[in-house]
């Protein structure tokens, strides 16, 4: 690595000191819950597209899902394709009607015809698992990146890096809420697209602007995998085991999206739900046309480091793009492309930080602490004030967590443990907000079996699985307590989750019919939905 740390320290300083400024501007605006929790509902379809594009787009997109391909080929781009599918059902399923249905957080959706205080509960107690996971692989991503790019090698250097991203974190929630962390957002999504998009192009004019000859390049320079790079099976192909692993990946990666408290918050930050649609729409077109980007960048890594080089990086898979930059650009290139990726982080673990702590303070703090009423509606202008202040110290608490459980899991593929994250969100969340929005006959019971019973099985089977132990690339590689075969639990976790909803649901005798009668109407038109405030 012929890396210029002083450069890259340079760059991303002046990204973290440009995003400050605007979040500081952006926060002279923010007065009310709704303007911290929900940027005052007043971010247009194609803005919110482009803060949706740059929350999804994280670091397990930019990175992770590089190395993947570099390294797996062909089952590596599948983690892309599962990624961009799922948005089909964020916007066929919920968007449109969480808009409509809600206030600020998922528990206002779960909560809307049932007992609010244990639904409430356990909908923040799901936000916060799903939050904490896909934090994990964020700040993993910030060692590795750190690594490679400051040649920290050693543990601690790693350490005290994953603190100043935490640091900065925090910073950016606790000063701008919702509407600064959304342009937050916004600079980091078009910066990411803008700097994938130019190595594509960059890549492929070495090749002739011939994918084909990439691809042969790709396969030139790594000998031991060969063809197969070019195919299905170089990652799950060679046993029984390994096809259901995928098959596992593919159902939580399709399912999550729809489920993911961060990405479903963004929904409340547009003033009508035709906005929410729109939004949408745009982060579709855009997560699709960088998910395409992905595909060359990543044979672009094998053919032009390759695969070798990239497991001996410091951060292993998650340096193929890094050191693609570098190869294309020279320690410039590496520099921008590295302070990218780094913003990607910050920006990700910002929303993420603001959506778990919006969840504490909305749903146990306003309306199982303070009991603030039915909808969630605040008695007074004093309530409000406390529910922000809640959320603040909220965000300090999930900032030092994550830190924390950002040094345990430094040196895991964040792709993969983002897939993880998507594995809580599709088993504890999906069925819930599935069956309250589409089944007349869904009560509490159903609920609070479906979340805290899917949390349970899925978390269950991700610590009994070979992701945390019994392999060298577990994250307790000398232990081992593996008992359960498949790195990813969705495709048991899932069907579980929904049986569980469903089996709690019969066996109780609460009805809210009318209530639901009431949800389906305003679900379905918008009417006494949420409108956008203004100052």
């Amino acid at each position: 690595m012929n890396s210029s740390p002083w450069l890259n320290i340079g760059i991303f300083g002046l990204f973290v000191a440009a995003t400050l400024v605007v979040v500081i501007r952006a926060s002279r605006n923010t007065k009310t819950a709704a303007d911290y929790l929900a940027a005052g509902r007043a971010f247009t379809g194609p803005q919110n597209g482009v803060a949706i594009a740059g929350d999804y787009l994280s670091a397990a997109s930019f990175l992770g899902i590089a190395g993947a391909i570099a390294l797996n080929g062909y089952d590596g781009f599948l983690y892309s394709i599962g990624f961009l599918v799922a948005w089909l059902i964020a916007l066929l399923l919920v968007a449109e009607l969480l808009r409509n249905t809600g206030k600020y957080t998922m528990g206002d959706v779960l909560s809307f015809r049932m007992r609010q205080r244990p639904v409430r509960a356990a909908a923040a107690t799901s936000t916060m698992a799903v939050s904490f996971f896909y934090l994990l692989a964020q700040m993993a991503g910030a060692g590795g990146l750190v690594a490679l790019l400051l040649g920290i090698t050693g543990k601690l250097g790693q350490a005290l890096v994953i603190a100043v991203v935490g640091a900065l974190m925090i910073a950016y929630v606790l000063i701008g809420g919702m509407k600064g962390t959304t342009w937050v957002q916004i600079i980091k999504a078009v910066l990411l697209i803008i700097g994938a998009g130019v190595m594509t192009v960059w890549v492929l004019a070495k090749f002739g602007l011939n994918l084909s000859g990439l691809l042969g390049a790709a396969v030139d320079n790594a000998p031991k995998a060969g063809e197969k790079l070019l195919g299905p099976g170089l990652q799950y192909g060679a046993t029984g085991t390994s096809k259901l692993d995928f098959l596992s990946l593919a159902l939580a990666l399709v399912l999550g999206t729809a489920g993911l408290p961060h990405i479903l918050m963004r929904f409340y930050t547009v003033p009508t739900a035709k906005e929410a649609r729109r939004s949408v729409v745009w982060a579709i077109w855009l997560i699709g046309l960088f998910y395409l980007f992905t595909l060359v960048l990543g044979y672009g890594a094998a053919a032009l480091v390759g695969p070798d080089a990239i497991r001996a990086a410091p951060g292993g898979a998650n340096s193929a793009a890094p050191l693609l930059a570098e190869a294309l650009g020279g320690p410039l290139l590496l520099g921008l492309i590295a302070a990218v990726a780094f913003a990607t982080i910050l920006a990700v673990v910002a929303g993420l930080t603001i959506t778990a702590s919006a969840s504490f303070a909305h749903d146990i703090y306003a309306n199982i602490i303070r009991k603030n009423g039915h909808d969630g509606a605040v008695k007074d202008k004093s309530d409000e004030e406390a529910e922000v202040k809640v959320a603040r110290r909220t965000a300090i608490v999930i900032g030092i967590v994550s830190i924390l459980g950002g040094i345990a899991a430094n040196g895991q593929n964040i792709a993969f443990l983002v897939a993880l994250a998507f594995a809580v969100a599709a088993s504890a969340n999906l069925p819930t907000i599935l069956y309250s929005l589409f089944w007349k006959r869904f009560n509490t019971s159903g609920a609070l079996w479906s979340i805290y019973g899917g949390l349970a099985v899925t978390i269950t089977l991700i610590v009994l699985s070979p992701a945390v132990s019994g392999k060298p690339t577990s994250m307790f590689p000398n232990a081992d307590f593996d008992l359960f075969p498949l790195s990813n639990p969705g495709i048991v976790s899932i069907p579980l989750a929904f049986l569980l909803g469903y089996v709690g649901t019969v066996t109780s005798k609460e009805n809210n019919k009318e209530k639901y009668a009431e949800m389906e109407v305003r679900a379905l038109t918008g009417v006494g939905a949420e409108k956008a405030t203004a100052h």
